[in-house]
Order: C-alpha cells, then sequence, then structure tokens
C-alpha cells in the first residue's frame, strides 16, 4: 500500500483516445507541451481499458510506458491496472480465434475482440515488449485508503482473498497457455455494477473489509450510462453507493471527457435514483 502526501490522480478508461488523454495529463499539469512528465513526485495510475474502440491503444501504452520511466527518474510514479481490454488484446494476440470449449455456442479471443471494438492497427502494433509489460501489470492496488480496480466487480475474488493473491492469481493465468483459464478472466471482468442499488454501499463495503480502503474507484463503468444523461454532460467522477464507491471512465470513446481526477475526490455522491 502507498501511504505518503505525494498528490495521486487516477485515470479512467482511455480506449486509444491517445490526443484527448494528453490534453487531460496538460491540464492536470502532469505533462508538458511536449508530452513529457511534469509531475514531479505525483503518483498516477491508470484503470486500465488503453485498447479498442479508438485509433491509437498502442500509443497509449507506449505513453504510459514512457511517463513511467520520465516519472520514476523524477520521483514521481506511473502505474496502470489490466483491464478487462487488455485481457482482450493479450488473449487475441495469443490465442487468436481459436475456439474455447463452451456449452454455449461458437467463441473465440477473435470474436469477442472484433465485437468489442478492437482495431487491427493495435494488434499489428504491439510487440513483445508490450505484451511483457502488459502481462504484469496488477489487477488491483490499495493507494492510501483507496482501492484501486478496473472493473466495478466483485469477480475479483474468484482469485484469492487479498489483492497479492488476486495479483498473482491473475498473472499466473497470463503466464499459461490455459485458454478456459484465460476466458474466464476476460468474461469475469467484463461484468460490472456491483455498487448499485439499494445494497450497493453495504457491497463496497464488505469488499473493502475483505481487501482494505475505505473507497472503491473504478473505470469500465460509463458514467453517463450510470446516470441516464449524454456523455457530453459528464464533467468530473461520480461518486456513489455513500461515498463508498468513486466511478471515473467519463466514456471518451462515446464522447464524454477524458477524465484525471485527483484522491480523494472531494464531491460529494451522487443522488441520482439506483434502484
Amino acid at each position: 500500500m502507498e501511504e505518503d502526501d505525494r498528490s495521486t490522480y487516477v485515470v479512467g478508461d482511455v480506449h486509444g483516445h491517445l490526443d484527448e488523454l494528453l490534453g487531460a495529463l496538460a491540464d492536470a499539469g502532469l505533462v508538458d507541451n511536449e508530452a513529457s512528465w511534469s509531475g514531479g513526485d505525483t503518483h498516477l495510475w491508470f484503470l486500465g481499458d488503453f485498447v479498442d474502440r479508438g485509433p491509437d491503444g498502442i500509443g497509449v501504452i507506449d505513453l504510459v510506458m514512457r511517463l513511467s520511466a520520465e516519472a520514476g527518474a523524477s520521483g514521481g510514479h506511473v502505474e496502470a491496472l489490466l483491464g478487462n481490454h487488455e485481457i482482450l488484446l493479450l488473449g487475441m494476440h495469443r490465442f487468436g480465434d481459436d475456439e474455447v470449449p463452451s456449452d454455449f455456442g461458437p467463441r473465440s479471443f477473435a470474436r469477442s475482440w472484433e465485437m468489442n471494438g478492437g482495431q487491427s492497427t493495435d494488434q499489428e502494433a504491439v510487440t513483445g515488449e508490450h505484451i511483457e509489460w502488459l502481462s504484469s501489470r496488477p489487477a488491483l492496488a490499495l493507494v492510501g485508503e483507496h482501492l484501486l480496480m478496473h472493473s466495478d466487480t466483485l469477480e475479483y475474488l474468484v482469485w484469492g482473498g487479498d489483492i497479492e493473491e488476486i495479483n498473482a492469481g491473475i498473472q499466473e493465468v497470463l503466464r499459461s497457455d490455459d485458454i478456459i483459464e484465460w476466458w474466464e478472466v476476460w468474461r469475469r471482468l467484463t461484468t460490472r455494477h456491483a455498487f448499485r442499488g439499494p445494497a450497493g454501499a453495504e457491497v463496497a463495503g464488505q469488499l473493502l473489509t475483505v481487501l482494505g480502503g475505505d473507497q472503491v474507484v473504478h473505470g469500465h463503468s460509463v458514467i453517463a450510462d450510470q446516470l441516464g444523461v449524454p456523455p457530453d454532460q459528464i464533467d468530473g467522477p461520480y461518486s456513489y453507493a455513500d461515498g463508498r464507491a468513486l466511478g471515473v471512465d467519463g466514456g471518451v470513446f462515446v464522447g464524454g471527457p477524458c477524465l484525471v481526477v485527483e484522491l480523494p475526490f472531494d464531491g460529494k455522491p451522487d443522488t441520482v435514483d439506483e434502484a
């Protein structure tokens, strides 16, 4: 767990929108006009889904990898979590159109990749360095009192009862050739909305009791969809479940903002009815 007095920012789903990401990072003072790190000792966490649905997912990954090195040299820290679309990119690269055994009809990573906004340019540009870097990213992190995760789901608990065990369990799958276990990671991390509804605060609280922290911070679920409003009306993160959950996916691929959010977020929980 990281716990110090340096500023911490999180970034929601980018989905290949490199220019929007650079603009948002510049607005936050984290990169300069040449897209170099200018955040000093700040901590910056990306919550996954760099690729698919947008024009330059590999460009986004290259940027994050470079900023990680530049920030480290300045006393800062840039890190990234695995999103479900990283699992899809890696699965497509490793298995392609190999059929995943199933009693529910034909399925493959290639089919799901195509259905979920896969970009051929990303697959063409991905390198062994990208694969190695992505495969070693954690799925969860506890930063101060914030539990960072990509997907707003409880399915992470399938791989263990604490953060270290869960991260190790998922990385073990990604080092294997077991297409069924790979598919389970992809399938489970596509689930969402665990903290919505009347029991949302209780569910989030139970997860926090197990894994630590006071607030879940996640991407994956577009805020506009949660609130039932157009994406261009979103101007910040979504605090809900009595403040125990914070959604930061602005929905950049559907016309919303690329959110770069400083933690802790001081906004009050939204009062929109979630029943």
